[in-house]
């Protein structure tokens, strides 16, 4: 397997880091085997992120699947914390000082900054269901922004065809 490489421009990582993806997913169906080599490769291309991880959705729950960093909280209810809100709202949500978003989980004390985008697959009309949200954790202060949203909502549009 080839080490990957990504360019200084963040915009222009992400938009590197797709058909990365799609290399690394071709021809794989396990989807466990996927999200790990997914959290690998967005670690790589995100050098803030201090966590790269996804929950997986589990009826009115996210559950841990596949990271990188240190021990995370396990579970996580729809609605609490950045994870549950994001699932919960449909969208991603960008936090600059996780200190100051009421009701953040502190799996990592030393986490300060948080970006969490839902996974959503496809289904009957145009919204899909929640399958998983990717969650991105930096130890520096307003580490994302507006590229990093969009780069990772591309990535989660690429999850989103995984077989769920």
């Amino acid at each position: 397997m080839e080490t990957l490489s990504f360019s200084a421009d963040k915009a222009a990582r992400y938009q590197e880091l797709l058909p990365q993806l799609d290399a690394l997913f071709e021809g794989e169906p396990e989807l466990i085997a996927n999200l790990a080599n997914a959290t690998a490769a967005i670690r790589e291309c995100v050098p803030a992120a201090s966590w790269v991880g996804f929950y997986l959705r589990r009826g009115d729950q996210l559950v841990l699947g596949p990271f990188q960093g240190k021990i995370a909280c396990v579970r996580i209810a729809m609605g609490r914390g950045v994870c549950g809100t994001a699932a919960a709202e449909r969208r991603t949500l960008v936090v600059a000082d996780v200190e100051e978003f009421p009701g953040h989980i502190a799996c990592d004390a030393g986490s300060r900054s948080e970006i969490v985008v839902p996974i959503i697959a496809p289904g009957d009309g145009d919204r899909g269901h929640v399958v998983a949200v990717l969650d991105v954790d930096s130890y520096q202060v307003g580490a994302f922004d507006d590229d990093d949203a969009a780069g990772l909502e591309a990535v989660a549009a690429r999850l989103a065809r995984l077989a769920w």
